[in-house]
């Protein structure tokens, strides 16, 4: 079986949590996820079953997009609402809707973060978050991400000191770390009190499947009609067509020629008709060769 669960992700549960149950439901070890979300964060979290987990580097690296809500006038060591609160000023004067709306608008493109220490960046060996259980100070390491776009999201809901927006955003993006930036630009220290991943890729909140109904099918075939096709999991590549000389070639994992056709993203899958052959990438040392990356339905 293979193929891609467009599971959404319960609050109360780990990204991990949600592999060991689904290695339960189809009996199989070649389970992995697409993008960690925090145990109390829900939305969509695919699940790559069989096959399909060969491009879970590819999938993971797609663009990902959120509903969240940041909170004025209180900073917390986790940088969300779970952590304890380490500074605290009062919104005496909160900013207008359209300030708030200027400030999302200078986030856009690429940024550079700092991630927070309750995070599982590693440095030397060693996650954050196992140097700030232990009271350990540390050198975080900056990295660059993209915000695609920054807007307002439901703006009813927005108080003095909370507003709403959704971020489309790179792999790699700190939503957490996002909301005290935003903070910051705002004037006042803040934290993430609320969020939701309602897109990886190309799967929708509307695509997914709730636990719930996951654990309550009984067969095979109705496990099998859950799952989406792994090409959905890299609509963001470009697609290489063969025939069928070239597909043996291909499901034999050689290399080929440079195709006349133009590609522009490195690597690209391989198609024979609606078929996933496999992921290929220009090869590294020869200008006028291709190489495979990842082989599906090869021999183990």
């Amino acid at each position: 079986m293979n193929g891609i669960l467009p599971l959404w992700k319960p609050k109360g549960m780990t990204s991990h949590d949600c592999v060991m149950r689904m290695r339960r439901i189809f009996k199989t070890k070649k389970v992995g996820h697409t993008g960690t979300l925090d145990p109390e964060v829900e939305g969509v979290l695919p699940i790559c079953i069989g096959q399909a987990t060969k491009i879970v580097p590819f999938l993971t690296a797609t663009t990902k997009t959120y509903e969240a809500e940041l909170t004025l006038g209180t900073a917390t060591e986790t940088e969300d609402k779970h952590g304890a609160t380490i500074e605290v000023v009062p919104v005496d004067h909160p900013p207008a809707k359209h300030e708030v709306e200027e400030v999302l608008k200078s986030f856009v493109g690429e940024i550079t973060q700092i991630p927070p220490m309750y995070s599982a960046v590693k440095v030397n060996g060693k996650k954050l978050y196992e140097y700030a259980r232990a009271n350990q100070t540390v050198e975080r390491p900056q990295r660059q991400v993209t915000i695609f776009r920054i807007t307002p999201k439901d703006s009813s809901r927005w108080t003095t000191t909370a507003c709403r927006f959704e971020v489309e955003c790179s792999k790699g993006t700190y939503i957490r770390t996002l909301c005290v930036d935003i903070g910051k630009a705002l004037g006042y220290p803040a934290h993430m009190s609320d969020l939701v991943r309602t897109k990886t890729g190309a799967i929708h909140a509307e695509d997914t499947i709730r636990l719930e109904e996951v654990e309550a099918v009984t067969t095979t075939d109705g496990l099998a009609q859950l799952l989406l096709p792994m090409t959905m999991g890299i609509t963001h590549l470009d697609v290489l067509y063969v025939d069928t000389d070239l597909r043996k070639r291909v499901q034999y994992g050689q290399k080929l020629m440079q195709p006349k056709q133009p590609l522009k993203t490195n690597p690209f899958a391989v198609m024979y008709q609606d078929e996933l052959l496999a992921i290929y990438q220009k090869h590294p040392d020869h200008d006028d060769q291709i190489k495979p990356v990842r082989v599906f339905g090869e021999r183990e």
